[in-house]
């Protein structure tokens, strides 16, 4: 029986990982996220880790535990034109965000690491990084007003939310839906089916 740690308290990854009903908890990592990876994947590969790392840390070494762990860690950034738009300083900074976007495509990246944390054998750390490319709806002046008015866009990276109100001015995504929500559910089973554990059977 593998005792499952979401290294984050974000709502929306706490939100997907109940729909599916995967049993977990969280502990929240509050290292300082610097890196110095700059190419979009690595990036968030590398932030992502550090908070893995951070909550293995704060369990302690395996034999002070009486159960296997798994840590999911995940880190989601909004890129244009390879520039990351992290979550905008105040509401000016959302409208420049949006107005960038506006009638374009970007892409979104989540990095993801895991650390499964065996009992009886040394620990596994999987990293990887998942591409989804957004299109956004041409946006009026007043479209951006009205979104960035109704408070949504201030903690998001890229200042949208596409399961909010900014979902109306979705044209089009390629890839993987979740992945803009900030968890790419359906690559973390499939990857921690490959090392033999099911997360829809614990």
């Amino acid at each position: 029986m593998y005792r499952i740690i979401l290294a984050s308290e974000s709502p929306r990854r706490k939100e997907i990982m109940d729909q599916m009903g995967i049993p977990f908890e969280t502990m929240a990592s509050h290292v300082a996220e610097v890196v110095e990876e700059k190419e979009p994947a690595a990036m968030v590969q590398a932030l992502a880790a550090l908070k893995t790392k951070d909550i293995a840390m704060k369990l302690g070494d395996s034999k002070d535990r009486e159960t296997e762990t798994i840590i999911i860690g995940a880190d989601t950034m909004v890129f244009y034109k390879d520039n990351a738009l992290g979550k905008p300083k105040d509401e000016e900074d959302a409208v420049r965000m949006l107005q960038m976007l506006s009638g374009d495509e970007h892409e979104v990246y989540t990095g993801v690491s895991i650390i499964i944390n065996y009992l009886k054998k040394p620990s596994v750390t999987i990293s990887f990084a998942v591409s989804t490319k957004v299109c956004v709806q041409s946006l009026t002046t007043g479209q951006i007003a009205d979104y960035v008015a109704t408070g949504e866009p201030m903690d998001k990276a890229g200042a949208y939310a596409i399961q909010g109100k900014f979902g109306i001015h979705i044209k089009e995504i390629r890839g993987d839906y979740y992945n803009i929500v900030g968890f790419p559910i359906a690559k973390i089973y499939e990857t921690l089916l490959e090392h033999g554990i099911n997360l829809l059977k614990l």
